[in-house]
Order: C-alpha cells, then structure tokens, then sequence
C-alpha cells in the first residue's frame, strides 16, 4: 500500500504575510504545519509585501479562482522624485525630480487611474514573454514591450501625506492588477517619478487581514488541533456566488457530475452558482430551470 502524501484536510487559512518570504514559501510552510495533502493561495503578494495571503487546503483549492476574480484592497506608501527599475524600493533608480506634488494634484492625477483602465504590468513582474517570466529577462538587462491589460479600479484613494517625499494611499480594484504599476503610472502623471515603498493587502474577497495569523502564530500550532480550529469552511471561499440548496438526490447527481435538482435558489437563470446540501457544498456549476449544470464537484 503507498505512503499517504499527508492529511485530507479542506479549509481556508487567512495568513497575514511578513515582508520577507514569496507567497510560495508561505504556502509551503502552512501546508507543512497543517501536513495537509494539498494547498494553494489565491493571489500572489510580492516578497515585501505583507498582509492578507489566503490559503486554500485539499478542496478548498477548487475554490481558488473566486477569490482570485474577487476584490481585494491595498494599503501603499508611493515615493516621489524617484523611478526604479522595479517600480519598487528594491530597484535601481533610474530617473530622478526635484518636482513634488501638492494633494490636490495627487487627487487629480487618481481620477485617470480609477474604473476600467488598461495597466501595462512592471518589467519585473510574473508576466510571460514568449513562454518566459518577464522578471527573468529583465534581471538580464533586457527592456520588454509588455502588453496593457484591463484593470478595474473600484476606488484609488490618497489616505495622508507623511510629507511632501510620500503619499499614503488605499486602492480597491479586481483581478490582476499591480500596485507597482499604479504607483509608476502616477509618478509619470505628476510627472515626478514615483515607486512603492511599503505595500499591505487589507482584505480579499470575504478574507480580512484582522483574522490573519502571523507565521509565528502558524509555527507554534503547527501539527496540533488548535492549528486546524483556524480553519474556515471552504464554503468561505464562494461567498461572492450565490447558494442553491440541493435535495438528496439532487446532491448525489451533482456528486457524480450530473445536473441535479435543486429546491431553493438565490441564482438566476444562467448564473454560476454553487449548490449545497446539509450546509455543505456539492458543486459549482450553471444554473438553469431548478437544475444545477456542474463544473466543479467537492469531494466535502
């Protein structure tokens, strides 16, 4: 009989990240602590960064793709009168201003950087060219022509002005979006440079930093029950869908991949939704005419 590769154990653990680790790093240890079979996060934070990571274990990771297209808030400190190669402290300066802006043109320049917008991510960045890592190539010297792609700014805000070398501000936006680019992009509107020096993410989708553990606190539970209480279902993870509630029979259709009856519904026609039965989540799938259509099943 084969070794088990570690615990069948499904949940979300809402991390606070230290600056310092990447976000695989972090995942690996908390899959560690918890010997968990499987994990996952959803949505990458650069190593400096700190904040909400949410981690998804065993099922919980079919889930990921929610909290990933979900919204997700930003703390950051922008420095003016600098550009970095890596649109943050860690570059290298490569153009430098005397000028500095008051915060009425701050405000301004936020307007043009708020709704739909197209973003052309940093040359440090995960971002693939022709099959390679952006980053990759711009450690070796090279300047790329990346791309815009959509962005959608749901509010970009300036919080305080510490003084006239920084700004504190607090961004909302969806998917895929660079906190770099936005500090960068507003540097060039003001057109006085500008880069990241500090960067928190506030909340995730249903994820708020306040309910994070530090890593410390992930270390010294690790292996234990007290560990595993900080598990949230990972219902928690499809809280932006809306629930349909599935008969017996219903359920156990859905669980062999087939539409099943459902009874109740918060879903419209059509809508992607996910089914539950005793609390519990079957599927996710389409839902059409008392039926969900599924495309996801947890094993749950």
């Amino acid at each position: 009989m084969g070794r088990r590769k570690g615990r069948d154990i499904s949940g979300w653990l809402v991390v606070d990240k230290p600056a310092g680790p990447t976000s695989t790093a972090v995942v690996n240890k908390v899959r560690w602590a918890f010997q968990a079979a499987k994990a996952g996060h959803a949505g990458t934070l650069d190593p400096d960064a700190t904040g909400v990571l949410a981690i998804a274990l065993g099922e919980a990771t079919k889930t990921v793709p929610y909290i990933t297209d979900a919204l997700k808030a930003y703390r950051f400190t922008v420095r003016f009168g600098q550009a970095t190669n890596t649109d943050d402290a860690q570059g290298e300066v490569t153009a430098t201003s005397d000028l500095r802006p008051t915060d009425e043109d701050i405000r301004r320049a936020l307007v043009p950087l708020t709704g739909d917008i197209e973003q052309v991510p940093p040359q440090f960045s995960a971002v693939k060219i022709d099959g390679e890592r952006a980053y990759k190539r711009a450690r070796d010297g090279e300047t790329m022509e990346i791309a815009s792609r959509p962005l959608f700014v749901d509010e970009l805000t300036l919080l305080s002005r510490p003084d006239p070398d920084h700004a504190e501000l607090e961004m909302v936006c969806g998917k895929g979006g660079y906190v770099r680019a936005i500090a960068r992009d507003l540097g060039i509107a003001l057109g006085c440079h500008g880069h990241v020096v500090s960067l928190r993410r506030t909340w995730s989708g249903p994820f708020d930093v306040e309910d994070g553990l530090t890593m410390e606190q992930v270390e010294a539970m690790a292996h234990t029950p007290e560990l595993d209480n900080h598990l949230l279902p990972l219902e928690t993870g499809l809280a932006d869908l809306p629930e349909v509630r599935c008969t017996a029979e219903g359920a156990a259709r859905l669980k062999n991949g087939n539409p099943g009856q459902v009874i109740s519904s918060d879903a419209e026609y059509g809508d992607e939704a996910w089914a539950s039965f005793e609390g519990r989540a079957v599927a996710v799938g389409i839902y059409r005419s008392g039926e969900l259509h599924p495309s996801r099943v947890f094993n749950n």
